[in-house]
């Protein structure tokens, strides 16, 4: 009825000229009078514009000074039915002109649709190889393959530097052999002898090029994707081989393009596990990007710089690495940057090592609340393995496991190393929940042994066997041999220390102390303990020695009646146990004095709180410095203040005084 009522009663009732420039401009999705002339030819669109609203014809305007219109959606589908009706032979003119004044007006997004529309595809594919640079530092390539996905194949395979834009598209999203076949397409024309004779590989027709700038860089591109490719299939020598080839084929002033390929070489060294020199890259390719003006890119690299530091047991700094890419954040104003919410996810999966995990669950929190149209495309996956870690800080171990699920749903191949491969991260929570039949299958799928060659890619894998071979030991399982995990441990000690894996270093030092442990040796049990714990100190290291659960807690009782380092470890064993762990266990004592001699402890959220209040900060400062909502600060400083039994702020600074813990 609603359809009958807009056809009879409004389009056929309007005169002839009214008629025929609604059905011209069916085909706009807005409208406004210097893109209506263009389209319909006709120099009074404005006027007409302003009619139609006055007349009540379905015009709705869109700004405030009724500049731009759109129809009704209802009365919008009526036109264009009628105008595919009764002038089909028209519509590819009536999309050809919208198209090019979008194009003069900067609008390409527009001019690209009105040219597919129109069918015209080599005006779409000039126009889609222009768009490619803006939408790739805008992270919008899944748009972008959508236009050129509607183009003839033929065509774009006649275009290398559409080809090359294709590849990195199609990168993106993990594909790495369609990427592999594009390039091969652009370089095909590289190749081509001068005399234009065709090779039996070579494209027959005529090369077109509309970003004459992008053409010139090209082999530099190709030379980029090359290594981005060799990266994620770890081949590390052809890497760095393309790496360096596009950095010498680029200017030193062009941050935009070397960004990308110092990057590449950063990634290449991180994998070989050249720590230092795979840093140095990094920041150097973040550099470029700032440089560049490029903030999405510039803060791309902080979760490489940040995980480098914490493989090096730099807590502290990595820490610092995630504030300072989101001080630059916070310089953008209101725009909020592509990798922002990997920012956060990242400073979630530190606090989570402190043992913070209430600050851990408040940035993951805001991660979430920014999404996807905030992040990196890696982000869904990283996002479920940091949910599913604090899940297990928490003792809910099948929860931590549906996560790591869904985690490899989202996973795609990327240049950036698997330091820390899936697999082997739900192997360690079948470990804490008593599957070791699924633990020892793994083993043997992988092909681990205890006389592997050691590497910084597989270390993650190893060190996992050996929490299998120890949990194996303890469980009477065959072929678990204590001896076999002793000794992976001191190949594996010897190997992370060479390389300054500091972090790794702390861990096999666990693992080292639960193995004597696991045989009734306390004595020997105490002197990594110790080790690792001089280690974990000073930066503030919580979750490596509470995730080992009852083990750890006899361990650090004894290191606590030995004295040693009785604040720290004091601190450790008052740690919250995971509510399921506090149902098996009883409530343990520690025989060292307690860090905070208060009723109920501050978190560590609350003591670095409690630290700016005694510098002099506002909670408005608070919430700026540690990217915590007011609400949030102001909630915590009610807390510190029922803790220390405290009303003002000058009283929580003297009575924490008082306590030490200032």
């Amino acid at each position: 009825f609603v359809l009958d009522y807009l056809v009879e009663e409004v389009l056929q009732r309007q005169p002839e000229q009214v008629r025929s420039f609604l059905l011209q401009t069916a085909i706009l999705g807005r409208l406004c009078g210097p893109l209506c002339d263009a389209v319909t030819g006709q120099e009074d669109s404005s006027r007409m514009l302003d009619a139609l609203e006055r007349g009540n014809l379905f015009v709705l305007p869109l700004d405030g000074q009724r500049q731009w219109y759109r129809y009704h959606h209802l009365f919008a589908e009526v036109l264009q039915a009628h105008s595919k009706e009764q002038q089909a032979d028209q519509l590819p003119g009536l999309h050809l002109r919208a198209s090019e004044w979008y194009e003069h007006n900067g609008a390409p997004a527009d001019a690209i649709y009105h040219a597919l529309a129109a069918k015209n595809f080599d005006r779409a594919a000039g126009l889609i190889e222009l768009a490619w640079p803006s939408m790739d530092a805008n992270f919008q390539s899944a748009t972008w393959l959508s236009w050129v996905k509607a183009i003839p194949d033929e065509l774009v395979r006649h275009r290398p530097v559409l080809s090359v834009a294709y590849a990195w598209a199609v990168l993106n999203d993990g594909e790495l052999e369609a990427g592999e076949a594009r390039l091969w397409d652009a370089e095909r024309w590289l190749d081509r002898p001068a005399d234009n004779q065709n090779r039996p590989e070579a494209p027959s027709g005529e090369m077109a090029v509309s970003d004459e700038e992008q053409f010139r860089f090209l082999p530099a591109s190709i030379a980029t994707a090359r290594a981005y490719i060799a990266q994620s299939q770890g081949d590390l020598t052809a890497t760095v081989k393309y790496g360096r080839e596009a950095l010498t084929r680029l200017p030193e002033g062009d941050h935009i393009r070397r960004g990308p390929a110092a990057a590449l070489l950063g990634l290449t060294y991180w994998a070989n596990g050249d720590l230092e020199a795979a840093h140095r890259a990094l920041a150097d390719a973040m550099a470029n990007f700032q440089m560049a003006g490029s903030i999405a890119f510039a803060i791309s690299g902080t979760y490489g710089l940040a995980d480098i530091r914490m493989t090096q047991g730099r807590l502290r700094e990595a820490i610092r690495t995630y504030e300072r890419s989101l001080q630059l954040v916070s310089e953008q104003g209101q725009t909020t940057p592509r990798g922002t919410a990997d920012l956060y996810l990242g400073l979630g999966d530190l606090y989570r090592e402190r043992g913070d995990l209430e600050a851990a669950a408040e940035y993951l929190s805001k991660s979430e609340e920014l999404g996807e149209q905030a992040a990196l495309p890696d982000w869904p996956c990283r996002f479920c393995v940091a949910r599913a870690r604090l899940k297990e800080a928490r003792g809910k171990l099948d929860d931590a496991l549906s996560l790591l699920e869904e985690a490899e749903r989202q996973y795609f191949r990327s240049p950036v190393p698997e330091v820390r491969p899936i697999p082997a991260q739900q192997v360690r929570v079948w470990i804490k929940q008593g599957r070791l039949a699924e633990a020892l299958a793994w083993v043997r799928e992988c092909g681990l042994s205890v006389d592997d060659g050691l590497s910084f890619l597989r270390e993650f894998e190893h060190i996992t066997l050996a929490r299998v071979l120890i949990a194996g030991y303890k469980s009477r399982r065959p072929g678990c041999s204590i001896q076999d995990a002793t000794g992976l441990l001191e190949r594996l000690l010897k190997a992370a220390e060479e390389g300054g894996r500091m972090g790794s270093v702390m861990e096999i030092l666990l693992l080292q102390a639960l193995a004597y442990e696991a045989q009734g040796n306390i004595p020997l049990a105490l002197a990594p303990l110790e080790r690792a714990l001089a280690l974990a100190e000073p930066e503030g290291y919580v979750q490596i020695f509470t995730d080992e659960d009852k083990p750890m807690v006899r361990l650090l009782s004894e290191a606590a009646a030995h004295r040693f380092m009785p604040d720290y470890v004091g601190r450790l064993l008052a740690r919250d146990k995971p509510a399921e762990q506090k149902r098996e266990e009883k409530p343990f004592r520690p025989p060292a004095p307690a860090v905070q001699p208060l009723i109920e402890p501050l978190s560590e959220r609350e003591l670095e709180i409690l630290q700016l209040i005694a510098q002099g900060l506002s909670n408005s400062e608070i919430s700026a410095r540690l990217f915590l909502a007011l609400s949030t600060v102001k909630g915590h400083n009610r807390n510190i203040f029922g803790k220390l039994e405290v009303q003002r702020r000058t009283e929580a600074v003297a009575r924490a005084r008082d306590l030490g813990l200032l």
